[in-house]
């Protein structure tokens, strides 16, 4: 982790747009200042990485098929609420996260558009609330939604 961020260091360092080091040097040290640090769950980016990735439009659903499955389940019961952190795997260090997500797209959009504008939202997310440098986004396509919900279970009357 060390190594990253004297990569991340060096990487600003070499841009020649002033403003973006300054950005990039004030949100690494707002984690860690001479009056204390600032500690950010994993599962806090998870959620903000989930919304920005629900933003996007194209993006139908989040999760791996058993996560959806699971999901399903958990919005059917009383105590449930919505799984904003579905379909999102973080690692959190003290100033950078990695990132991946499963999504489910739309049948007929580009895949190339849609992930890239997931990864593009998601960054800006997590790095202009929490401060952390995301190193990495990555979009993975679980499925393809065609309009037609799957339902394995038979209607109780007829």
């Amino acid at each position: 982790m060390e190594q990253a961020t004297e990569d991340l260091q060096t990487t600003a360092q070499g841009n020649s747009s002033g403003s973006e080091t300054t950005l990039q040097s004030r949100r690494s040290s707002e984690l860690v200042g001479d009056k204390g640090k600032t500690a950010i769950a994993d599962s806090v980016v998870a959620k903000i990485a989930g919304i920005a990735a629900r933003e996007i439009p194209g993006v139908h659903k989040m999760g791996s098929g058993g996560a959806r499955a699971f999901g399903a389940i958990r919005d059917r019961l009383p105590v449930g609420g919505e799984g904003l952190s579905q379909g999102i795997k973080v690692e959190v260090g003290q100033k950078e996260a990695a990132i991946d997500a499963d999504v489910v797209v739309e049948y007929g959009l580009s895949i190339v558009d849609v992930t890239q504008g997931v990864r593009r939202n998601v960054i800006d997310r997590v790095e202009g609330m929490t401060g952390l440098q995301v190193k990495e986004v990555n979009v993975y396509v679980d499925d393809i939604w065609t309009g037609e919900e799957k339902s394995d279970e038979q209607p109780r009357v007829s």
